[in-house]
């Protein structure tokens, strides 16, 4: 097998199909990770419809035994993995609207605590999963959906920080988020996988009631450069359009 297999978190829409779709296009093999069987299959066969080597993976990256599961069949019909993008995410608050949710000093643990069981425990979780698979890989990368407001730097810039959003779930699950990165990047040093943060910008998504102010598929093209990084390319880095986004 001489294709590149990419494994995408979340990918049944939003920026992870459009990742997928990028990844696609460019002669990869895209396994759709989805939790919803329905809207997974629905998404491979669209990308499909595109002459896109797309295959639905049953993936739920909060549940243990669907995450070995996906390992699992990536061993048996694949053998090894090029890429992983930790795309899926969420946010418990609304962050369509941020006056409308809560200030910090109202926010129960239970919502924090969602929060991070996707886009932090989640992301280890399936990042240990595949990591046997991505070491066969001659050039391994993994990447990390970040934002930019995960960035303490930006966020506690007194020129900037009043215009962003304060939601302490999401925000602080993307800066712990960040640590991860740095983690992996730190243990893999020496090795031919690489391991970053991006920060795709404010993509109108599901996750904000699509009122952001790019496209999905902007965003995506910011993850899927990051995915196909050549062997002078960072690791451990935290990426954005505009280049690095200070931590």
């Amino acid at each position: 097998m001489t294709a590149q297999i990419a494994l995408i978190t979340g990918a049944n829409k939003g920026i992870g199909f459009e990742t997928a779709r990028i990844l696609g296009l460019d002669g990869m093999i895209v396994l759709v990770g989805a939790r919803s069987a329905a809207l997974g299959e629905k998404a491979a066969a669209a990308l499909a419809e595109e002459g896109i080597d797309a295959r639905f993976v049953h993936l739920d990256v909060t549940d243990a035994v669907s995450v070995q599961a996906a390992a699992d069949r990536i061993e048996d019909e694949l053998g090894r993995l090029d890429v992983l993008v930790n795309n899926a995410g969420i946010t418990p608050t609304d962050a369509s609207d941020p006056a409308s949710s809560p200030p910090p000093s109202r926010v129960s643990p239970g919502l924090v605590r969602a929060a991070f069981e996707t886009n932090v425990l989640g992301v280890v979780a399936v990042t240990n999963a595949m990591l046997p698979l991505l070491r066969r890989s001659p050039a391994g990368r993994i990447v990390n959906v970040s934002s930019s407001l995960g960035s303490l730097t930006r966020t506690t810039d007194p020129s900037a920080s009043p215009s962003l959003p304060n939601l302490l779930p999401y925000n602080t699950s993307k800066t712990a988020l960040n640590a991860v990165t740095v983690a992996y990047a730190r243990e893999l040093a020496g090795t031919p996988i690489k391991v970053n943060s991006v920060a795709p910008g404010f993509c109108a998504t599901d996750l904000n009631g699509h009122t952001g102010t790019r496209t999905p598929a902007q965003g995506a093209a910011v993850v899927a450069g990051a995915a196909v990084l050549g062997g002078d390319g960072p690791t451990g880095a935290y990426l954005s359009e505009d280049g690095r986004v200070p931590w």
